[in-house]
């Protein structure tokens, strides 16, 4: 007798291929078979009238502190979420030492949210053996970043390493993978990989060098930079031997737009014609978010945090930065190439800047009196570098053209503030796909849609046994009625969750039955 069998439902089984009417069987959580099935099965569930696909796999989430918050889970659960991926952008809570554990933490914190001092930071095992301690509703896994190999390292302030320093991220480096690191997560736009050369970022992976283990890259620029900085990667991908992911792959500001996607496209697929195991993903809204340092020319980041705000604080360098965000080039000018008025900011934490939380930075800077760039140092210098920004920086056409690829995976690149306003993508991103891309604006067909949110992101991180409705593969699995999905989350009121799954299973156990939570928490640590 079977645990489950979900009867006359329409398969998407994540291969791109057009459906097809049948069953699935469900035994000690993995998918026994599939097909016409004449059996007993404890409980059977219709899905007639519905689609079953499977579970959703988002490999690009920033929940590294999330998964110890009470209520963890259910927004994902609500979009047809059955496993995420954290530690990405250079950005992971381990290995993080006793001696930099402040700065570092401190400096993901607008990414992570706060980190409770319960939180086992020091190595990648401990962490990931503190979250398989968590009742799980859905699958984790973990990234090692690069970021946070380098700071704890060397700190903030080193900008050229020395031997001991690329030794002990070596040694971090393979004890985190030995631990069960998915794969290495970089943040080049960030400090302090943004300091890396790329002969020097190539010697800091070394140890991966042949090996298998897939790098994803948050590149050094995603604007005026962009194919320089995917022709890096494609550099990193040939010596190293390994596959390379691109994380959030975009073009920023008009003046990009409909202009370097399809060439970047059209260099991701010769260097595959070429043999790299190169690929990328994408998230389907014009807006993303981060930190506000983001910014900042890449040389104001160096020092760690108090010596940003106590270079933000001096007027001879505000007279600089005034000058490097209207003339300059050289880095992600992102308030250049889209203007103070496509800026939000969404965490503030000083009470005085309370009321400038959802206000665009032309807003708050009138609020303020102040010029936008002296109301950017301001904000910054005050609150310890510690704001998030949602940003609108894209266009729909790029990110159509992006989803289309055929090498291209959905993702949600989801932050999770402990306070503020949140991007919309942490709770709708999957239902957006489904609504909007699929239903509304035909972008892709179903079967496409639920390729590029299962099989392809199992395929870039090498999640095993996750992305297909096949004998033998787990049973991580969604029933649900395309014309129901729905997706909530506003730019005004973002914390709503999307609805429309009429049952989620995790491992076999439904995690949501008939769109109720069930309680169950049968995810587990990948």
């Amino acid at each position: 007798m079977f645990d489950y069998l979900i009867k006359d439902g329409m398969l998407l089984d994540g291969s791109g291929k057009p459906g097809f009417a049948g069953d699935i069987a469900i035994q000690g959580g993995k998918i026994a078979a599939i097909g016409r099935i004449d059996a007993a099965a404890a409980r059977v569930i219709s899905a007639s009238g519905l689609v079953v696909t499977p579970g959703f796999i988002d490999i690009h989430r920033h929940a590294d502190a999330a998964v110890f918050r009470p209520d963890f889970g259910q927004l994902e659960l609500h979009q047809g979420l059955t496993t995420i991926v954290n530690g990405n952008c250079g950005l992971s809570l381990a290995p993080v030492s006793p001696a930099h554990k402040a700065e570092i933490l401190g400096y993901m914190s607008p990414i992570t949210g706060r980190v409770p001092s319960h939180i086992e930071t020091a190595t990648m095992d401990g962490y990931l053996e503190q979250v398989g301690r968590q009742p799980l509703p859905i699958n984790v896994g973990m990234l090692v970043g690069g970021g946070t190999l380098r700071a704890n390292a060397a700190g903030y302030e080193t900008e050229r390493l020395e031997m001991s320093h690329y030794d002990k991220i070596h040694s971090q480096l393979e004890a985190s993978l030995t631990a069960g690191a998915l794969g290495v997560s970089l943040g080049l736009g960030y400090a302090p990989e943004c300091f890396y050369t790329t002969q020097e970022l190539i010697r800091a992976l070394s140890p991966v060098r042949g090996t298998g283990i897939p790098i994803t890259v948050h590149m050094r620029q995603e604007g005026d930079g962009m194919l320089a900085a995917l022709e890096e990667m494609m550099q990193v991908a040939r010596a190293l031997q390994v596959p390379v992911h691109i994380s959030h792959l975009k073009a920023m500001g008009p003046r990009n737009w409909n202009r370097r996607i399809p060439e970047a496209l059209t260099l991701l697929q010769q260097a595959r014609d070429e043999g790299l195991d190169v690929s990328c993903d994408v998230y389907p809204y014009c807006a993303g978010s981060t930190q506000l340092l983001h910014l900042l020319p890449q040389d104001f980041l160096a020092g760690g945090t108090d010596a940003v705000a106590a270079r933000l604080r001096d007027p001879a360098q505000r007279d600089i930065l005034r000058e490097r965000i209207a003339h300059g080039r050289d880095f992600d000018n992102i308030a250049q190439m889209v203007g103070w008025d496509n800026i939000r900011l969404t965490t503030l934490h000083r009470p005085e800047f309370q009321p400038l939380t959802g206000k665009t930075l032309a807003e708050a800077a009138r609020l303020l009196g102040l010029e936008p760039v002296d109301c950017l140092c301001h904000v910054l210098a005050e609150e310890a570098c510690n704001v998030t920004m949602i940003d609108f920086i894209t266009c729909d056409e790029d990110i159509g053209r992006i989803l289309r690829a055929p090498f291209a995976s959905v993702i949600s690149d989801s932050l999770y503030p402990t306070e503020g306003l949140p991007h919309p993508r942490v709770y709708g991103t999957f239902t957006r796909i489904l609504e909007t891309f699929v239903r509304e604006r035909h972008v892709l067909t179903l079967p496409e849609a639920v390729q590029r949110m299962t099989s392809l992101p199992a395929q870039a991180l090498r999640l095993q046994g996750k992305g297909r409705i096949a004998a033998g593969m787990d049973a991580d699995v969604n029933v649900f009625d395309l014309a129901a999905v729905h997706e909530r989350a506003t730019w005004e009121q973002p914390a709503q969750e999307s609805e429309g799954m009429d049952a989620v299973f995790v491992g076999g156990a439904p995690a949501i039955l008939h769109g109720a939570f069930t309680g169950t928490a049968n995810g587990q640590v990948l």
